[in-house]
């Protein structure tokens, strides 16, 4: 090998040392922020995943009529659960963001941590933030015009006497566990869409489904639709019901109706005594929601007409009846075919019987109670938008959306 040759391989081994030695930084580097990245990754699934799972969970809740609180710590029990670390957790019932924002049927939960760095510390002070968000909805797979929601008591709702009762559009709910959280009864009938219970059913054969092969048993249970709506003010104090026309405000001597009376629009506060319409009264108002309270008993005779209607806006859009949530008094509601009760009649934690062959205008009345037993003959209809009432819903399936 001559001395040119040896210089020129001299040189050439140098080179590739030095390149060598300034290649390998970069190379570990580059291997190191690959590492990294597939670090931030796993992550980034994981959190997903914990997103997603206390997503659905919080929709459950949602479902069946869990409050706020109880909504959050459960997320954030089910996300902590499935790899979510201490971060910033935030719960969002409609949504804020995406395609569902603003759906009152959605909710979305949001994830984030820091992470450290490693390898790319080299190069950058600040921590890595992963973010994500996910979207559970609960979609109805059917609506009632009667809930039941008592959770254990035996039927819960029940049809009994001569009662010959249709319902088009909509189904029968009970939240009781009870074996016969449903009863249909003697010579009473009944047809639904579907008849849908927490428990089991006890049903005989003038019991028929148009939409279902069979009753739905063991179902989840509905929340209280109206769990939302707040306790009315009281309004201008009367103490009697005198007069041809009445109007809005708190009565705090009940409420005792005889001949003829008309309420005026708006929200009636009752107390101090009981509410009843008597024998051979006429009673008619539109726009109008009665709360009851202080251990107010409801009755009305038979043989009285009555025609009231809810209001179709506002914070008691559809709700004509609204029972005290801490009332325990029956209710018992009569009528002839003549008579028009239209709008929800919402008595939480309160029996109600509804007997007499009469309904709403359209067929529109909803009845929620913490039982609801039916002795009458009429035809109820679901679709009631246009009266103001809401659809309550009596079997929703949660599936992820975002």
């Amino acid at each position: 090998m001559n001395a040119l040759s040896s210089f020129v391989l001299r040189e050439t081994k140098g080179n590739i040392a030095i390149a060598t030695a300034l290649a390998v930084p970069l190379l570990a580097g580059a291997a190191g922020f690959g590492v990294e990245t597939a670090f931030w990754y796993h992550k980034d699934l994981e959190l997903q995943q914990a997103a997603d799972k206390s997503a659905y969970t919080a929709a459950l809740e949602k479902r069946s009529g869990s409050n706020t609180s109880k909504i959050l710590n459960t997320a954030t029990y089910i996300a902590t659960e499935n790899g979510y670390q201490p971060g910033t957790l935030a719960v969002h019932y409609p949504p804020i963001a995406g395609a569902y924002a603003g759906d009152t049927k959605a909710i979305e939960v949001e994830l984030s941590i820091e992470l450290p760095r490693y390898f790319t510390s080299f190069f950058f002070d600040d921590m890595v933030t992963e973010r994500v968000r996910a979207v559970a909805i609960m979609q109805t797979a059917a609506n009632a015009c009667l809930l039941a929601l008592s959770t254990t008591l035996s039927h819960a709702a029940r049809f009994s006497g001569t009662a010959d009762l249709n319902l088009v559009g909509c189904t029968v709910m009970s939240n009781s566990m009870a074996s016969d959280s449903v009863q249909v009864q003697g010579s009473a009938k009944m047809s639904a869409d579907c008849i849908i219970a927490v428990g089991n059913v006890d049903l005989n054969s003038d019991a028929t489904m148009t939409e279902c092969p069979g009753a739905i048993t063991n179902a989840p249970p509905a929340a209280d639709p109206f769990a939302d709506v707040p306790v009315p003010t009281s309004g201008t104090t009367y103490t009697s019901t005198g007069g041809a026309v009445l109007q809005p405000g708190h009565y705090t001597n009940g409420m005792n109706l005889s001949g003829t009376k008309t309420l005026s629009p708006g929200v009636y506060v009752v107390s101090g005594g009981d509410f009843k319409i008597n024998a051979n009264a006429n009673i008619s108002g539109t726009g109008v929601t009665i709360y009851f309270t202080a251990g107010t008993s409801v009755s009305i005779n038979g043989t009285a007409t009555v025609n009231l209607s809810a209001p179709t806006s506002g914070t008691y859009s559809g709700i004509l009846f609204f029972g005290d949530r801490s009332a325990t008094d029956g209710v018992t509601l009569n009528g002839t075919a003549d008579s028009k009760l239209t709008g929800a009649v919402y008595f939480a934690n309160q029996d109600v019987k509804y007997l007499g062959n009469f309904s709403g205008n359209g067929g529109c009345t909803q009845v929620v109670g913490k039982t609801v037993e039916w002795s009458g003959n009429t035809t109820i209809n679901q679709d009631c938008t246009a009266y103001g009432m809401r659809t309550i819903s009596a079997l929703q399936v949660v599936k992820l959306v975002e």
